[in-house]
């Protein structure tokens, strides 16, 4: 790739994150894309239950989170999902069980929805909830999301996340949240 190309894709990346230029702090006043540094945080948490572990990832500017993306993982039958890398090379064989792999819910959305939808009556996908969460904490300062966290419970979360059904939504705020507080 030519260096011109490769700084006109870092701008197009950079303006992508930050919605053309400008972050929208609580559908307010625009920040500058220059008023300061991109940071990036990433946390592992326990958002739904001791059966997975949450990977977070936030970008902060200003104390803005202006990106986040969240997904769990978990083993699941290796014959229903693909697992993460290296499952069927060296790294899958120190599963403990042949018949299972580690997987990404969010990868393996189609199936994990099924499940939730058997399970526990879900309508919405697991992507979308996801997406749905997402979008509530992008456009939140780190202060303001911290606020709903601690004025609401698991259900009110729920209820305040349009398009998220998930009873662990506050769980995944909350690793957002971890994450755009650990953002560097």
């Amino acid at each position: 790739m030519k260096k011109g190309t490769k700084i006109f894709a870092a701008a197009g990346l950079s303006l992508a994150l930050l919605g053309g230029g400008a972050a929208v702090v609580n559908n307010a006043h625009p920040v500058s894309a220059a008023a300061a540094p991109l940071k990036v945080g990433r946390v592992e948490a326990a958002a739904h239950g001791k059966k997975c572990f949450t990977v977070a990832v936030a970008v902060v500017q200003n104390g803005v989170i202006v990106a986040a993306s969240v997904d769990d993982y978990q083993f699941m039958d290796k014959s229903t999902v693909t697992g993460v890398p290296n499952s069927d090379s060296d790294f899958g064989a120190n599963y403990k069980d042949p018949n299972m792999v580690l997987a990404s819910k969010k990868t393996n959305a189609a199936y994990y929805s099924e499940h939730m939808k058997e399970a526990a009556g879900s309508t919405v996908s697991y992507d979308k909830n996801l997406a749905a969460i997402e979008k509530f904490a992008t456009g939140r300062t780190i202060k303001s999301l911290e606020m709903s966290l601690k004025a609401k419970s698991p259900e009110q979360m729920v209820d305040a996340v349009s398009g998220a059904t998930l009873v662990d939504t506050k769980g995944y705020l909350q690793a957002i949240l971890d994450a755009a507080k650990a953002a560097k």
